[in-house]
């Protein structure tokens, strides 16, 4: 049986995306890997990986993904499993990157990468949140989503009067749509039991 994904594949629950992979589902890897491709990408940003070993991290956590995801033992933990592999990732990443950097790393040294937790509970909360938001963004409408794109995570930021061009609205108007998504993605947040 094959499920048909599109846009809503955001607003599927994890344990039904982990069903429908495990059945074999394409559609469902594909709508699992957008749903957390930027939490993915995010952690190893966080480590300070440059665009291309970002991406090197990304494809080698959804090959993981792939091979390990019939070993997952509780459905309901599948995005701090998957946290924690990609942070993983990127931990090993990094202290590669510091053992190429100096040819020579001394045991004492070798002992403090070796202590470095892998994953802090700090990391694991900003992450969280971040994913959080993502998946209220995502529920909103489209329009919605284009203006908060648009205004809050562009950088440079982009003058309200380009926003409400490429929207194709009166930019008089964007003050008061802006408000009325905010409006909406708060209550989504509040749903999520979000707190700032």
């Amino acid at each position: 049986m094959t499920v048909e994904l599109s846009n809503a594949a955001m607003k599927w629950e994890d344990s039904q995306l982990v069903r429908e992979c495990l059945a074999g589902n394409e559609e469902a890897w594909s709508a699992l890997i957008d749903k957390y491709k930027n939490l993915i990408y995010s952690i190893a940003i966080k480590y300070h990986a440059a665009p291309e070993d970002a991406a090197d991290i990304f494809q080698a956590v959804c090959l993981d993904l792939y091979s390990e995801l019939p070993r997952l033992r509780k459905v309901e933990s599948f995005r701090s499993w998957l946290i924690t592999m990609a942070t993983h990732k990127a931990f090993h990443w990094k202290l590669k990157q510091r053992r190429q950097a100096s040819r020579e790393v001394s045991e004492e040294d070798e002992t403090e990468l070796g202590n470095e937790p892998a994953v802090s509970p700090q990391l694991m909360e900003d992450v969280e949140r971040e994913q959080i938001v993502r998946e209220a963004v995502a529920g909103l409408s489209d329009r919605c989503q284009q203006l908060i794109q648009l205004l809050f995570y562009e950088h440079p930021p982009i003058p309200y009067r380009e926003v409400a061009q490429k929207l194709g609205l009166a930019t008089g108007s964007l003050g008061f749509i802006r408000g009325r998504c905010l409006s909406r993605l708060q209550k989504a947040l509040e749903e999520r039991d979000f707190e700032e």
